[in-house]
């Protein structure tokens, strides 16, 4: 990954976390839904500043050309968390370099700082990569997922 660096973010790093969020609009194909709406700099600065949110980026100069969001749930069955990988992404000019393998190895130290059980993740069917990447680092489960909205929705 030459020319590349990992980076953790923090609650000074609006720019990046910016950048990150129009990565996951090009890369998903719905620049609505990750970047249509930004949330106002005092949010963002709270969840990066937060024990409940992780965000890596991986940088090109002063570009965002792969990243993460995981949320830290902290378990109420026993004192430990999990981490849930929300979202992964690398711009299409700088796969096959490595940089999501080297994002999730940062977001395991992040997780054995923080004291987490797992990390997991959801793949949709048919994403043959994601599903490839995810199991030569853990165990594959068979779960279905259900959005339900709330009430008056």
């Amino acid at each position: 990954m030459a020319g590349i660096d990992l980076i953790r973010l923090g609650p000074q790093d609006l720019a990046l976390m910016r950048g990150l969020l129009d990565l996951f609009g090009a890369v998903f194909d719905e620049p609505q839904t990750c970047a249509g709406d930004p949330p106002p700099d005092d949010w963002l600065r709270g969840m990066l500043a937060g024990d409940g949110f992780i965000a890596l980026a991986a940088v090109a100069g002063d570009h965002v050309v792969g990243g993460l969001a995981a949320y830290v749930l902290p378990k109420f069955e026993s004192a430990r968390r999990e981490i849930y990988l929300y979202d992964l992404a690398v711009a299409e000019t700088h796969r096959r370099r490595g940089i999501a393998r080297g994002l999730i190895r940062l977001l395991q130290q992040e997780a054995r700082h923080r004291g987490a059980w797992v990390i997991f993740v959801q793949a949709d069917r048919g994403d043959a990569p994601a599903i490839a990447l995810y199991e030569s680092l853990g165990r594959r489960e068979e779960v279905l997922h259900f959005d339900i909205p709330p009430a008056g929705r």
